[in-house]
Parts: C-alpha cells; sequence; structure tokens
C-alpha cells in the first residue's frame, strides 16, 4: 500500500510520520453517484483521529452529505470526488484538527474542555487551541467525544444535561412541592413549558416565532382547541381503531386531568399529517410542539410515549439525530426519559417487530445525541417489564439491546480506568 508523509509539505522520505494515501470509488450513477473512501479507517488511525471526524470534515468541505456514523465501514460522500481532490482535503483537516501549532507534528490528542477542542501535543508538551468557528468543531462538540478513541466525555455531558434540565426548570416556573397532583414535571400555571429560559437554540426560535405570529394573527379573535373531557371523548369517538390499538400512552397512575383521548389525538395528527407530507420525516419539530401545546400536554411525560411511536418510521435510527432538538425540548425529566423509552419499545417490539435488530443502533443514537441519560438506559435495560408491551416481546427487545448495554458498561469502565490514571 503506498504511503505518504501526514504533512505532504515535507517531501523527506525519512520523516517518520506516514499514512495510507487515500483511496476512494465512485459508485452508481446520476444523482445516486457517491464516493467511498475504501481506506479511511486505516488513514484515521495514522493520524489518530475517529474516521467519523474525517468524513464529517470532507463533507463540510465538499458541501455533500457524508455518512458519519456507519454500521459497515463503509464511509461514503454524496457526489463524485477523485481521490486526489480528498487528499488535499485531507491536507486541510490535518493543518486545523491534528498538527500542533507550535511544534507541527501529528502526536496530539483531541481533549474536550469548557465546550472547546484543545489539541494536546505530547511531543513538546503544548495545549493548543482549535478554531471554534469551524463547522467540523460543531460537529466534535456536539457529539462530546475525546481522546483518540472519542470516548464520551461523560462528565462533561452529564454536565450538559443537568445544565439543561436546569434551564428548563427556570422556564416552567418550577416554584411547586414535587408531590403536586396537576403535574407530572412541575408545569407552570401558564402551560409555557419546553422553552429554555435565555436559550437561542434554532428550535426555540422558530417556536417562539410562529407563536408570535399566531398571536399577532389571531388578536382579535379568541381560538382554542376545546379540551374539555366531553369535546375530547367525542373526537376520540372518530379516530381510526387501528392507532388506538396501537398507542400505548396509559399510566396506572393516570391523573385523569386530560385523558389518555388527548394524547389519541396529537398521535392520530401526526400520522394522518405524514400521510398527507409523504412520510413522518416531512413532519416539522415545531408544528409537532405547537400541536401539543394546543392539547395542553406538551409537557406532559405520556405525550413523549406518543411521539415515540408516531414520528419514526422504518429509518428510526438515522432519523432520531434530526428530532432531536424537539425530544431535548421536551424531555425534561426521568419520568419522560422513561416514557420516551418504553414508546420506542412499543414501536419497535410490537408495531414493527421487524426492527428489533436495529434496537442498538437506536439506543447508540439517543445516548449519543443525550436526549436519553446513561442511568435510565441502564436501568430500562436491566429488567424486562409489560407496561408498554407484553413481558415476552419486553424480554425479546432487551435482548437485542444487550451489545450496547455491553458497550456501555465498558465505556464507563474505560472511564473509570483513564479518571483513576489522571
Amino acid at each position: 500500500m503506498a504511503t505518504v508523509n501526514i504533512r505532504r509539505d515535507i517531501s523527506d522520505p525519512f520523516y517518520r510520520y506516514k499514512m495510507e494515501r487515500l483511496q476512494s470509488k465512485i459508485e452508481g450513477k446520476g444523482n445516486g453517484i457517491k464516493t467511498v473512501v475504501v481506506n479511511l479507517n486505516s488513514v484515521a488511525q495514522s493520524l489518530s483521529r475517529p474516521p467519523a471526524y474525517v468524513i464529517k470534515y470532507f463533507g463540510f468541505e465538499l458541501g455533500a452529505q457524508a455518512n458519519a456514523k456507519p454500521t459497515d465501514d463503509r464511509w461514503i460522500i454524496n457526489g463524485a470526488h477523485d481521490a486526489a481532490k480528498l487528499q488535499d482535503y485531507l491536507d486541510g483537516f490535518i493543518s486545523k484538527f491534528v498538527l500542533c501549532k507550535k511544534c507541527k507534528n501529528p502526536e496530539t490528542d483531541v481533549i474536550i474542555k469548557d465546550e472547546k477542542i484543545i489539541l494536546d501535543c505530547k511531543a513538546c508538551g503544548q495545549r493548543s487551541d482549535v478554531d471554534s468557528r469551524l463547522k467540523l468543531s460543531t460537529f466534535i462538540l456536539r457529539n462530546e467525544t475525546s481522546g483518540k478513541g472519542g470516548k464520551k466525555n461523560k462528565a462533561d455531558k452529564k454536565t450538559r444535561r443537568e445544565q439543561r434540565n436546569k434551564k428548563n426548570e427556570t422556564a416552567n416556573g418550577e416554584n411547586g412541592s414535587p408531590g403536586e397532583s396537576n403535574s407530572d414535571n412541575g408545569d407552570a400555571e401558564n402551560g409555557d413549558v419546553g422553552i429554555e429560559a435565555g436559550s437561542d437554540d434554532e428550535l426555540t426560535r422558530r417556536i417562539k416565532s410562529e407563536a408570535q405570529n399566531i398571536e399577532a394573527e389571531d388578536a382579535e379573535v379568541e381560538w382554542a382547541v376545546d379540551v374539555s373531557e366531553e369535546a375530547v371523548r367525542a373526537r376520540a369517538k372518530e379516530l381510526p381503531d387501528d392507532l388506538k390499538r396501537s398507542l400505548v400512552i396509559e399510566d396506572a397512575d393516570d391523573d385523569g386531568v386530560d385523558g389518555p383521548s388527548a394524547y389519541d389525538e396529537l398521535g392520530s395528527w401526526v400520522l394522518a399529517t405524514a400521510s398527507e407530507k409523504g412520510g413522518v420525516a416531512e413532519v416539522d419539530d415545531v408544528d409537532v410542539y405547537m400541536k401539543a401545546k394546543e392539547y395542553g400536554i406538551e409537557s406532559k411525560h405520556k405525550t413523549l410515549a406518543v411521539l415515540a411511536q408516531t414520528i419514526f418510521d422504518e429509518k428510526i435510527a438515522k432519523q432520531i439525530p434530526n428530532r432531536a432538538g424537539l425530544l431535548k425540548k421536551m424531555i425534561t425529566s426521568e419520568r419522560h426519559e422513561k416514557a420516551f423509552l418504553g414508546g420506542i419499545e412499543r414501536f419497535v417490539g410490537k408495531d414493527h417487530p421487524g426492527l428489533i435488530s436495529q434496537i442498538p443502533a437506536v439506543l447508540l443514537r439517543l445516548y449519543e445525541e443525550d436526549i436519553i441519560s446513561e442511568e435510565t438506559l441502564k436501568a430500562w435495560g436491566s429488567k424486562a417489564s409489560k407496561k408498554y408491551v407484553d413481558i415476552a416481546t419486553s424480554k425479546k427487545v432487551r435482548k437485542a439491546a444487550e451489545p450496547f448495554l455491553q458497550w456501555l458498561e465498558n465505556a464507563e469502565s474505560e472511564s473509570e480506568e483513564e479518571s483513576d490514571d489522571e
């Protein structure tokens, strides 16, 4: 296999830092043409970086979609791109994300600290920051990886989750006692829940903008969805029988305020909208949130069980990252997390049993996107439950999840060992 110097501006044949020359293969034709980087794993290993970083960098630089999380080690970029051009782009990746800023050697590790990417040079000891304005920097920080193996930075992940929950509590005006029965997560009286105080993320901005537009358009017209018990029951009678049977959202401790029919209606609306628009992927997150808000259930944990069963299709593992903004907005407690996992268990185990084999990939996406906490995932995996599916199906789903749960345990052990070494 032909090799080149990691720093191609150095022509010295005895330069010690080498890597394989990139090899690419173009497949398909027309709109389906794509480029497979054949030896990306080997090249990335020489650079001590996850291959996902490299392929994503190519995608950003080329303005093309890149598969950063393949399950078969096929690293793909949409479009036709020859190996020579990719090698040139790789030089840019090496300069920005590999080489020490002081000695220019590639013996660096990536460290995530205080929302910054730091290159720690093992050759000269210099620590230098990576430009946080780069698109790949955002990708790395979002995935919260560190070190050569790209392990999860669990401390940062936990801190960010706690900060998000604290913001949600502030936005909710959560001053009541934990035992109040009129809410399942301390709803504020005005019901304006889920929009983080001071947050400027895209979903929040869109929700606020649409809410303002609605208020402006209907300033002189009083309108609302009638969620009285009589109205809800009347509308529920019109729902398809298959939907009523498929959505499992009732809890043993249901407070009876909203009743299951309000959730049935939300699920019915999502499915109807998906049918009209040509698929669940076309149902907009903001529309889902605003519809749940109309029904007064945007902060209820049972709403997450409904969404888990309605906003995905057979490509659920790939669709989770796109829904992460909405889900993190609405999942504000452990109870919400458990309800969402219950809905996923129902969706995969009962409604789409052919997807059971994908449950490790689904759980990994939920973990990577910081949607479900490690603690909740471990608790879910430790015991089968008949709350959302029959006990046999529940055991089957957890059996399929074992590879992910074992990985989670091993990752935790490795993280603790690294902490002890430090």
